[in-house]
């Protein structure tokens, strides 16, 4: 290209990344010869790897990619990294792992300055693949990682906050929904050993806090049922429907999450129970369906945006020579019409 011009290659490339170096009818004579001849100009990826820099950030979470783009507490802290990344003229490259995937030698290899990583079990392989690169990392909501920079809530306080309040409802018999607390695809009742050995911390952080203030509530014979599913409406529903044959039925469901305590309230209303009258609900994360659900949801609401926007600014933070900081939001219960005093006998 620049012997078909008769210019240096440090003219060619002037003429596409800078120029204001060139004077215009050289410019334009640079770029005719490259129609010509059918050549595209420098290739942008090559010349950021010279740079040192691929101006990518990765985003690594532990779901499929689809989930990206349907589960709603998800979407809102997505789009507020996003945006984060677009006032640095980032890119952002979505890095799917779900459960029996094996994303180590791609994440090994993927072109990218920094990563955050969203909600990931602490034992998992990938999250060991990107220590080692030692890249510029934010870890949002688990794992939490000494000396490493991170953005949460309290889960623990939260799940407290809900078994307080259904508590003091008079709630005997109580049900909880989970999605998976280990990095498999077990459907079924919870007990302590897997409880435990949970690698997924916000779960069991939201489960453990529930336990406390049940166990420690004015009533003692609390009785606590379990099924573990997916993030999802449709698995909300079906654990409900195991929950609801259970004996004694419980008059209150609580799901760990907003997706799986919407799906409580359709198995609800498919067996004509009213709620709150017959059956209690409650969430968490505060989804924009969780307000306008019938009857709205009570449920502990966690700043979504607030929480992408933190990681995407602890990102660039880190990418300019920053230190590695952790910040802790804030969570609140918000009491709707889906939680009731327990009906007596």
């Amino acid at each position: 290209m620049a012997d078909v011009v008769g210019v240096s290659r440090a003219t060619v490339s002037n003429a596409y990344n800078r120029p204001e170096r060139l004077g215009a009818e050289l410019r334009e004579q640079i770029l005719d010869a490259a129609r010509q001849l059918g050549y595209p100009g420098p290739n942008p990826a090559a010349r950021q790897l010279r740079l040192g820099r691929s101006g990518m950030v990765g985003l690594l979470f532990t779901e499929p990619l689809s989930y990206a783009f349907s589960d709603p507490a998800a979407v809102l802290f997505l789009g507020a990294v996003a945006r984060e990344c677009e006032t640095a003229n980032a890119g952002l490259l979505l890095l799917p792992s779900p459960p029996n995937s094996d994303m180590a030698r791609t994440l090994r290899g993927a072109v990218v300055d920094s990563m955050c990583i969203y909600s990931m079990p602490e034992d998992h392989e990938a999250v060991q693949a990107v220590m080692e690169r030692q890249l510029p990392t934010v870890f949002v909501d688990q794992p939490r990682i000494r000396g490493t920079a991170f953005v949460g809530v309290d889960d623990r306080h939260g799940g407290r906050l809900v078994g307080e309040h259904v508590t003091a409802l008079g709630h005997h018999n109580v049900g909880i929904l989970t999605p998976r607390l280990l990095a498999d695809d077990y459907v079924g009742p919870v007990g302590d050993d897997r409880l435990a050995a949970s690698t997924f911390r916000i779960f069991k952080e939201r489960f453990s806090g529930i336990r406390d203030a049940l166990r420690h509530g004015p009533l003692p014979d609390v009785r606590i049922t379990t099924q573990e599913r997916n993030n999802t409406p449709e698995d909300g529903e079906a654990g409900a429907h195991v929950l609801l044959d259970s004996e004694p039925r419980p008059t209150a469901i609580l799901g760990l999450t907003d997706q799986l305590a919407l799906g409580a309230l359709r198995a609800a209303r498919a067996r004509g129970l009213s709620v709150p009258g017959d059956l209690t609900l409650t969430g968490f994360d505060d989804i924009p369906e969780a307000a306008t659900s019938d009857p709205p949801l009570t449920t502990i609401q966690q700043p979504l945006v607030e929480k992408g926007t933190a990681a995407g600014r602890l990102l660039l933070d880190l990418l300019q020579g920053g230190p590695a900081k952790e910040e802790m939001l804030n969570i609140r219960l918000l009491v709707r019409e889906s939680s009731g005093p327990a009906r007596e006998g």
